[in-house]
């Protein structure tokens, strides 16, 4: 990491530890990633839907990275797949 870091920080060795140990950040915020950056917004997510957390949740955008997920979110909703 560079720069100061703000509250605490947790190391993990596994994507599964990272999963179990993400109920201790105050928000989420997905920086653009590999294959399972995805896969962790969608966890997110679903938590949310299933009231296991009320979190905030955000995407850092960086050059548009994030723009053919967030299409295919609206997409979805427009099909009255997800709300």
């Amino acid at each position: 990491m560079i720069g100061k870091t703000c509250g605490k920080e947790l190391k993990v060795a596994t994507m599964h530890e990272q999963l179990l140990k993400m109920e201790f950040g105050d928000a989420f915020i997905a920086l653009p990633g590999g294959f399972s950056t995805p896969e962790e917004i969608f966890q997110i997510v679903s938590w949310t839907q299933l009231n296991i957390h009320t979190k905030p949740i955000g995407v850092l955008n960086v050059n548009r990275f994030f723009d053919g997920l967030l299409s295919f979110l609206d997409h979805v909703v427009e099909q009255k797949f997800i709300t």
